[in-house]
């Protein structure tokens, strides 16, 4: 006799400054996790919960990142909260790197990490804070004027492996409740769509942002998005370590809390940050084969007997 049932989904819940993602471990990259299915597991009211979705994957099991296997042995397949592919998310970075010390897969002290923008190196500190070299920003000489409710302001525009445009306005109220996209134009500037960042001053080198991700709405942190944040306010503020020769850091606050940017004279950027592992658990099989994605059970697991 043989007989088919969906297997419980393994997941994890973490956060970076409280920029939250549901992780899936899947190391032999052996799960299909269509668009709807990833929505549905990011959804807060029906699902976990979270600005988007870690899947754990070891790079040689991965079509897209086989070509960094032999530089970072894991990739980070991240997907936004609608389920569409994204190149790279700072603060996911940290919490893929504190997950993979939890499960045991790496020690405190230098980690690699794929993502589609590139191998990432990690920093695990003791005292549980994580630096990630974010890598260098590119600058794009087109940008787009942003408009909420009437006020507009010019970006910048800041390529930290995904698009942002910056936007240094006179109240964070001003960039509205960010329950929907914040209009830009041209939107040629951003064929692929764009992460939007609103910045006001907080002191000497040091500012605060609200963020609309593309993908996913307001989220309470942005880690790519607070290192674009840093260069724009570096170069607004005369400070381009490339023409100073010294470094140049901002501390720079995002709803859930703190993060320090530290840009070099070659362009490096490194981000620090907290990043924390809240939850774990499975998924009811029942719940899996339920609701709008239910198309993609079948493809969770089988198991014939």
């Amino acid at each position: 006799m043989t007989s088919t049932q969906t297997s419980p989904l393994r997941f994890l819940k973490g956060h970076g400054t409280e920029n939250d993602f549901v992780i899936v471990p899947d190391a032999e990259n052996a799960l299909d996790l269509p668009p709807a299915f990833v929505a549905r597991l990011c959804d807060r009211r029906a699902g976990i919960g979270g600005d988007g979705l870690l899947h754990v994957v070891r790079s040689a099991a991965h079509p897209e990142a086989r070509h960094l296997a032999d530089e970072a042995e894991w990739f980070m397949d991240y997907r936004n909260a609608d389920g569409s592919v994204a190149e790279m998310c700072g603060n996911g970075v940290r919490v893929f790197a504190r997950y993979l010390e939890h499960a045991g897969h790496v020690t405190a002290g230098e980690v690699a990490v794929a993502t589609r923008g590139g191998v990432k190196r990690v920093h695990l500190d003791k005292d549980g804070s994580v630096t990630v070299a974010m890598g260098r920003a590119v600058l794009p000489g087109a940008a787009a004027t942003i408009t909420v409710d009437g006020r507009s302001w010019p970006s910048r525009n800041v390529n930290m492996g995904n698009p942002h445009a910056v936007a240094f306005v006179e109240d964070l109220d001003h960039a509205g409740t960010l329950f929907t996209e914040p209009a830009y134009a041209p939107a040629s500037v951003y064929p692929d769509g764009v992460n939007i960042e609103f910045v006001v001053d907080r002191g000497p080198r040091h500012v605060a942002m609200r963020v609309h991700e593309r993908g996913a709405a307001e989220t309470r942190s942005c880690g790519t998005g607070a290192c674009a944040v840093a260069v724009a306010a570096a170069r607004r503020d005369g400070a381009d370590p490339a023409d100073t020769g010294i470094p140049v850091t901002y501390t720079v606050d995002v709803l859930g809390g703190t993060l320090v940017i530290t840009e070099h004279p070659d362009g490096r950027i490194d981000m620090t940050g907290p990043a924390v592992i809240v939850a774990e658990g499975t998924l009811d099989p029942a719940w899996l084969a339920e609701g709008p994605a239910n198309a993609a059970a079948p493809g969770i697991e089988t198991v014939n007997d």
